[in-house]
């Protein structure tokens, strides 16, 4: 297996410390121990890969998932809770430009009804994940992005069909949103906050009901045409499919297939959890309010207040991996952690962690057939937005594995992912980039 990071990047140190391992259990995986035949297998145990079985074992489809690790040990089960609009990074002008209208409404209607999905599974597993906030704030670290969210409010109901709300500067404090270092916010009511773990702990629990059989510790290291099937090669033993759904985003390796070397790009991000603030400390801070947020720098910052009191505080922007690196990477997120928030410069942060997002050259998801392997299909790059877009990706790649209309997955997520400059190499597009977004959310 091939991959663009070191072993370090796809090992335990960067899960070690997460939060959510401490909050529930998910249920356990088989062990592979024979040859198994199935009509579809799954590479993955995320919410790609989980909600791809759900449909498919729910439609009477055998379906095995092959799970390299523990269910959920990739971005699914460490990432930061926030079930919101997203999963492409691309601007209203450039879809226009590059798309046209037609295909950026479809991708924001897509963006929204992807939030709907795992609304509607929730309430239909009635999986308690620990929901609070009404939508997502976005806040403005310097005076001149507010005048960009003002600008957006026409943009937003035409893109989504709802009205944001604009929050001037004086009118932080009494929302909320004290003490720290912004100056507005705008508010698009649409998305929630939730505990990961335990809607990843409830989407296995009824895939598991409905039939389908997840392996963890299952590594596939080669898939290989035999007798008009996929044949997977885990180990000792071989799964043989019809199909085949790779749903492995941003763990994905550059030669499961061979189609995929270059053509997705992991980048890291880190995630803190306090413990729980007492109502003293949140008032000297003047951070009252649930709402998830995030700030307007392109590498940016996203925090919450849980339901438990402990506060969620995590960013983009590491570059290397290894022992020394992730601490480095955890140490500049705690400053950066006291800096946006000086009042809790002294209250602990025991839990730390990292993973991947997956991002693509054209800056949306894809969601198809791979070009040249029949039958095999993925749906990735979610561009960090991946617990909405995730879940409603691999619903939508397993309905059209079945065959079945999927008008709410528009056009524009259909074409395939193109290569990255530099191939293997283009991890080195990365400091260059980084460091002319970091002068561009300074200046």
């Amino acid at each position: 297996m091939r991959r663009i990071f070191d072993r370090y990047a796809y090992g335990a140190g960067p899960r070690s410390g997460c939060w959510w391992d401490e909050t529930c259990d998910v249920p356990r995986g088989r062990s592979l121990t024979q040859d198994t035949v199935a009509d579809v297998a799954i590479i993955g145990g995320g919410y790609t890969g989980i909600s791809a079985a759900l449909r498919l074992a729910n439609a009477g489809v055998s379906v095995v998932l092959l799970e390299a690790e523990n269910l959920g040990w990739g971005a699914s089960g460490r990432n930061g809770g926030f079930c919101c609009l997203g999963g492409g990074i691309a601007t209203d002008a450039a879809l226009d430009k590059q798309y046209g209208k037609h295909q950026r409404l479809s991708f924001r209607s897509a963006e929204k009804s992807a939030v709907d999905h795992v609304d509607r599974i929730i309430s239909e597993l009635k999986i308690d994940v620990d929901r609070h906030s009404l939508g997502e704030t976005e806040l403005a670290h310097r005076p001149k992005d507010m005048t960009g969210l003002r600008r957006s409010v026409d943009t937003i109901v035409e893109n989504y069909g709802v009205e944001p709300k604009i929050i001037e500067k004086g009118d932080l404090p009494d929302q909320g949103f004290g003490g720290g270092p912004f100056f507005g916010g705008r508010t698009i009511p649409i998305g929630f906050g939730l505990n990961p773990r335990k809607y990843l702990s409830g989407l296995v629990a009824a895939a598991q009901d409905a039939g389908a059989l997840l392996f963890e510790g299952a590594s596939v290291r080669k898939i290989a045409p035999e007798g008009g099937k996929h044949v997977l090669h885990i180990g000792d033993f071989r799964v043989r499919a019809d199909h085949v759904i790779l749903a492995t985003n941003g763990y994905s390796a550059e030669n499961l297939p061979d189609w995929l070397a270059g053509r997705y790009l992991p980048a890291q991000s880190t995630v803190l959890v306090t413990r729980p603030l007492t109502e003293v400390e949140l008032r000297a801070q003047g951070w009252t309010t649930e709402q998830m947020s995030f700030d307007t720098r392109r590498l940016l910052h996203y925090f919450r207040l849980m339901p438990d009191r402990r506060f969620l505080f995590g960013m983009r922007g590491a570059l290397l991996t290894g022992v020394n690196a992730e601490e480095t990477a955890r140490r500049r997120l705690r400053l950066d952690f006291e800096k946006l928030f000086p009042a809790w410069a002294q209250v602990q942060s025991s839990n730390s962690w990292s993973g991947f997002v997956s991002l693509a050259r054209d800056k949306l998801p894809f969601i198809g057939q791979i070009p040249g392997l029949p039958s095999v299909w993925t749906a990735m790059c979610y561009h960090g937005s991946g617990v909405a877009m995730g879940s409603f990706a691999g619903t939508r790649i397993a309905e059209l594995v079945l065959g079945l209309d999927v008008s709410d997955c528009p056009d524009i997520l259909r074409n395939p992912l193109r290569r990255f400059p530099f191939g293997v190499y283009r991890r080195a597009v990365m400091p260059p980039l980084y460091a002319k977004l970091m002068l561009e959310d300074y200046f």
